[in-house]
């Protein structure tokens, strides 16, 4: 075979040296169209990662046509690849199976007694107890409706003929027959358990209790008009702080007559203290507006005066101009684009950067409810160190990445930001994310998957009214269903100059009186 190859081949010099000079240039076109392949499926997975990791976009058909879509196309450029074998699973690393936990006990017992015949099945003789074993099972009594009936008797004065009768009671909505607890549980389904209201009014129709989705419309428009006098005391209160956490998400609104959707904001600001050993209640607090113009949350802190945690959105900016406001950057989004990269590619650069970032929350764990004083010391000896050598690692490694990658976009993201990602450093009251605002988003990203879209913008500012309310309750650990139900039976005949009663962190103290 040898042989016959060498026979194939040119005798003279020039011929050959022709010869190797093609042989290298289809070498470098290989090599070139490899690279190029690796290029395009490193930067398909980083795509599809960050889709998959997408917490508040839109979860709809589309993108999951997306998803799909693009790991198709990893799978055809990965096909002329031998991908490794996966070795087999150790035992050790299979998830344990969690322990079970002991069932509650304020829950209410019946005892089904399982006692045995009256005679002993093998001889006939007398049983007498000597103990017994009890297990319990846990059980579903499903919520049953009833109806009050306010009687209010009329009496007759013999003596100057004068009826008495007691005034009617005050109703959460006038003339309305919902009852508070309907009413907080109608608001609870839909913007705490993400029900929409079509879908109550079947879970309804099942028990035989008929109402239509549009009475449920109104209710559910009665109750934010009837709260908010309450909604904007709230505000007031997260406005005072020195320190609020901020974000957005998108909310479709339907534009009425189109049959279309345009793209609506929720804003959230977040006051939170606990972790710097405040003993200030939390609170959040949602604002809708009908586009992301940075002239909304100009307008809804133009009462704050402190240190505003947020991301890099460009509409904040205008706000730290007049030193009125400071920012302080979120290393939560540093950390995850790092992670996006290293999930798509394994990047040991990605890795290494999520390593030194890792070191620093290490540091927020230990210090987590101390005082600002000690959060501070423990942050300058223990993190400072490490900001500094990050920093200058990250400029080294940017040297040596093309302007364009993915992990040089990553490193200027951190160093553009850098002044504010460390302000946290020195100051104890700060953190070292946003997260306090990303997780009371949450409940919203759920709440638009199942809703599509709000109806207008009216509806828009009502779920932003709720969504204070009951995000509120949960930050205080309130059930925030019995929470309205008891704000929403009070409030009608409550003094207007003490609605700060009726907030979620004076709960317990209006309930006793």
């Amino acid at each position: 075979m040898l042989e016959s190859a060498a026979a194939d081949l040119p005798n003279d010099v020039d011929s050959l040296r022709a010869l190797l000079a093609e042989s290298r240039l289809e070498n470098h076109r290989l090599r070139s169209t490899l690279v190029y392949r690796d290029a395009q499926i490193e930067k398909l997975l980083l795509q599809l990662a960050r889709l998959k990791r997408m917490q508040f976009g839109a979860k709809s058909e589309k993108l999951d046509r997306e998803i799909e879509q693009l790991e198709l196309l990893i799978e055809e450029l990965q096909t002329p690849s031998t991908a490794p074998s996966r070795a087999p699973a150790d035992a050790a690393t299979e998830k344990a199976v969690p322990a079970r936990r002991p069932l509650p006990a304020h829950l209410p017992r019946e005892s089904v007694v399982h006692a045995p015949a009256a005679a002993c099945p093998r001889c006939g003789g007398t049983l007498r107890a000597i103990g017994e074993d009890i297990s319990e099972m846990l059980d579903y009594v499903p919520a049953h409706w009833k109806v009050i009936r306010h009687v209010r008797p009329k009496c007759a004065c013999d003596a100057c003929q004068r009826i008495v009768q007691a005034e009617a009671p005050s109703r959460p909505i006038p003339r309305g027959i919902a009852a508070p607890g309907l009413l907080a549980h109608v608001l609870v389904s839909k913007y705490c358990d993400s029900l929409p209201l079509h879908r109550q009014s079947e879970i309804y129709a099942r028990d035989g209790v008929e109402i239509e989705r549009s009475t449920l419309a109104d209710w559910v428009g009665g109750s934010a008009a009837l709260l908010a006098p309450l909604v904007e005391r709230l505000g007031a209160y997260v406005m005072s702080a020195t320190k609020l956490h901020a974000d957005d998400t998108p909310v479709p609104v339907l534009s009425p007559g189109k049959g279309q959707t345009r793209t609506g904001r929720l804003w959230t600001y977040v006051r939170d203290d606990r972790p710097a050993g405040s003993s200030q209640p939390p609170a959040v607090f949602f604002q809708y507006t009908p586009d992301r113009k940075g002239e909304h949350p100009r307008v809804h802190l133009k009462a704050f005066t402190g240190t505003l945690q947020a991301d890099g959105y460009a509409g904040f900016h205008h706000l730290y101009e007049t030193g009125r406001i400071r920012e302080a950057a979120c290393w939560a989004h540093v950390r995850r684009k790092f992670f996006d990269i290293h999930q798509a590619n394994q990047s040991p650069i990605a890795k290494a950067a999520l390593d030194r970032i890792a070191a620093l929350y290490v540091i927020e764990k230990d210090i987590r409810g101390k005082s600002p004083d000690a959060r501070r010391q423990h942050r300058q000896s223990r993190a400072g160190p490490l900001l500094v050598e990050l920093k200058d690692w990250l400029a080294a490694k940017l040297t040596t990445l093309s302007a364009k990658s993915d992990l040089a976009v990553a490193i200027r993201y951190a160093t553009s930001r850098w002044p504010a990602l460390v302000r946290y450093c020195d100051d104890g009251s700060l953190e070292i994310d946003n997260n306090a605002a990303e997780r009371a988003l949450r409940v919203v990203a759920l709440g638009r998957k199942n809703y599509l879209f709000c109806g207008s913008d009216t509806g828009g500012e009502r779920a932003a009214a709720i969504y204070s309310l009951i995000g509120t309750a949960k930050l205080n650990g309130l059930n925030p269903e019995a929470y309205l139900r008891d704000v929403i039976g009070r409030i009608a005949d409550h003094p207007a100059n003490r609605l700060d009663d009726l907030l979620p962190w004076n709960h317990a103290a209006i309930i006793g009186s």
